[in-house]
């Protein structure tokens, strides 16, 4: 095995176990991020480097310094797509699609199960993330029919305190 071949097999497992430890410690080096040059992007490149220079090695008679440009080339060409078409639209989706009930106070809503004078019915709320259907009740337990508006008022051990949504017209 020649001298580079084991510089491209070590750099393999060197820069392989820094991506797992990164992956596993990666809330905790966030703040490291500078744009394209974050260290999933760093990382990626270096391991595109080695494993394109491995196989270069081990499959053509090519000098040492063309295995090296052409793994330098084939890296940038991986790493950019890395980061274009997978990194940047996981880091602009939506962090969390979790909701808790006082974030829904304030919302519209519809009835989609009748709400009896001191009892209880459904209601449905429409957010980003899909339809969210919880039970409610009246807010001075007045009967709202089907079909109509709500206004979510308060939450009180998990059942939502609706009014009759009136909307505001000039």
């Amino acid at each position: 095995m020649r001298k580079i071949d084991q510089i491209f097999l070590y750099g393999l497992i060197v820069i392989g176990l820094l991506t797992i430890l990164y992956v596993l410690f990666a809330d905790a080096i966030d703040g490291l991020e500078m744009g394209f040059f974050n260290p999933t992007t760093v990382l990626s490149f270096l391991l595109f480097i080695c494993a394109a220079g491995f196989i270069l090695m081990k499959l053509t008679n090519w000098s040492e310094i063309v295995i090296i440009a052409v793994s330098v080339v084939i890296s940038v060409l991986l790493t950019f797509l890395l980061y274009f078409f997978v990194l940047l639209p996981l880091a602009s989706a939506e962090v969390s699609t979790a909701y808790t009930n006082e974030s829904l106070q304030g919302q519209v809503a519809k009835v989609i199960v009748p709400i009896p004078s001191n009892g209880y019915g459904e209601i449905i709320i429409e957010t980003v993330n899909g339809l969210i259907a919880k039970r409610a009740t009246g807010f001075d337990n007045e009967e709202i029919n089907y079909d109509k508006q709500v206004l979510i008022i308060e939450v009180k051990d998990g059942t939502f305190l609706v009014k009759e949504y009136v909307p505001f017209i000039k």
